[in-house]
This record gives C-alpha cells, sequence and structure tokens, in this order.
C-alpha cells in the first residue's frame, strides 16, 4: 500500500461523506485562486494545520511533503521574477551581461510573489483534499458524477499499477544496492539504465499474470464498480 493509502485510510476524516470534503476543497481551492494574499495565507495555514491534526503527523513532516513541488514551482517563478534590460538602472537587482543586464524587476517581483502564494495556497487545499480521501471514495465520486464507467475503469487500473510500477521499482533498485550498485556515479548511471530496461520487462510480466487472474474469474470486459 502506498503511503498516501495508508494515511487517507488512517486520517481522522476517512469515514466522513467525500461529497462534503470535495465542496470543502473547491471552497478552498476558489480562495486560494481568486482571494488575496491575506486570505491565501489564512488559507495555507488553515489547510497546513488541519492536515496535520486529522493526519496524525507533525509539522516537519508536512513540510517535507509540501517542498516537493517547490524545486518545480520556484523553476517557473525564475521566467517571472528574473527580466533582461538595456538599462540596469530599471532593475531592482541585477549583474551585467555584457551589454544586457539580467535583474529583477518591480513588476515581475509582485506577480512572483502572488504566484507563489497562489500556488502554496492552492496546494495545500489539494493536499488536505486527497490525503483525506481514500480512494474507494474518489470512486464513488467519480460514479456519482455520471462518468462512463470505461474512465473510471481506466482510473482504477491506472491508479492499480501505480503500485505494481512502485513495487517493482523498489525490488530493483534494493537488489542492485546490495550488489553495490550506486557506490559511484559511474556505476549509478548503469545501474538506472538497467533499472529502468528490466522494470519494464517486469511491468509488463505483472500485466499479464493480472490478466490471467482475470480469466479466471471470469472477467468478462467489465468492473463491478
Amino acid at each position: 500500500m502506498l503511503e498516501i493509502d495508508k494515511l487517507s485510510y488512517g486520517s481522522r476524516w476517512s469515514q466522513k461523506k467525500p461529497e462534503h470534503k470535495l465542496v470543502l476543497y473547491l471552497v478552498l481551492l476558489l480562495m486560494a485562486l481568486l482571494g488575496t494574499r491575506l486570505i491565501q495565507l489564512g488559507v495555507l495555514l488553515l489547510c497546513a494545520g488541519l492536515t496535520c491534526y486529522l493526519l496524525r503527523v507533525g509539522l516537519r513532516r508536512y513540510l517535507r511533503w509540501l517542498a516537493v513541488p517547490l524545486a518545480f514551482l520556484f523553476t517557473g517563478l525564475l521566467g517571472v521574477v528574473l527580466s533582461f534590460s538595456w538599462q540596469a538602472d530599471t532593475l531592482l537587482y541585477s549583474i551585467r551581461i555584457g551589454h544586457l543586464a539580467l535583474g529583477v524587476e518591480r513588476s515581475g517581483l509582485i506577480t512572483g510573489i502572488n504566484t507563489l502564494c497562489r500556488s502554496l495556497a492552492a496546494l495545500a487545499s489539494t493536499y488536505l483534499f486527497v490525503l483525506t480521501t481514500p480512494f474507494s471514495q474518489w470512486v464513488l465520486l467519480l460514479k456519482r458524477s455520471r462518468l462512463p464507467l470505461v474512465l473510471i475503469e481506466q482510473v482504477l487500473l491506472t491508479y492499480r499499477f501505480i503500485f505494481i510500477f512502485i513495487e517493482e521499482a523498489a525490488a530493483i533498485h534494493r537488489a542492485q544496492s546490495l550488489r553495490f550498485g550506486y557506490v559511484s556515479l559511474r556505476s549509478s548511471y548503469r545501474s538506472l539504465s538497467m533499472l529502468v530496461g528490466m522494470l519494464l520487462a517486469r511491468v509488463m510480466e505483472r500485466h499479464k499474470q493480472m490478466s490471467i487472474a482475470l480469466e479466471v474469474k471470469l472477467y468478462n470486459g467489465d468492473f463491478h464498480l
């Protein structure tokens, strides 16, 4: 079982109606996207505190979860904050690159701060919903939204194969580590390339085993959702 499933099934809101959690999530998300920076900060603090309480986790662990997407967020913010200019005095902070100046413009800095606050608030509200809603309730929400069954089945199978992918990758990586496959940079690259190749073969084998198991159970193409 993935850690996200352990947390969602063990949360204090695991038995709450998923419709109520979805409505709360949409309200918080709208506040994060459309509210002022003060409102966004309030949403961030509220969602962080509520998530830590409901999941019985510490603030340090929650911050580690929040730090995972921050690398992608800060990479995107660089393109918003940094600007090129012919005149360095128009920038708050700048460095000279040839005839151009690379630095931070006031409007770009304000836009970057607004984007950061909005993104963190939206991310915190998403964490609150995802980490307190078990996957079985996700399927229930999808069914009640009148989506085609074939689409729901694809979501279910994709989610199942996430487990298979992670299990196989962890098993291969553990075996390579025991054989000192990651003791140096060169061996790490070689082991990583072997892991990718073996992973594809192992996942295809697991898919074949699952197909055989479904045939034994007289699977006729429809999952009973």
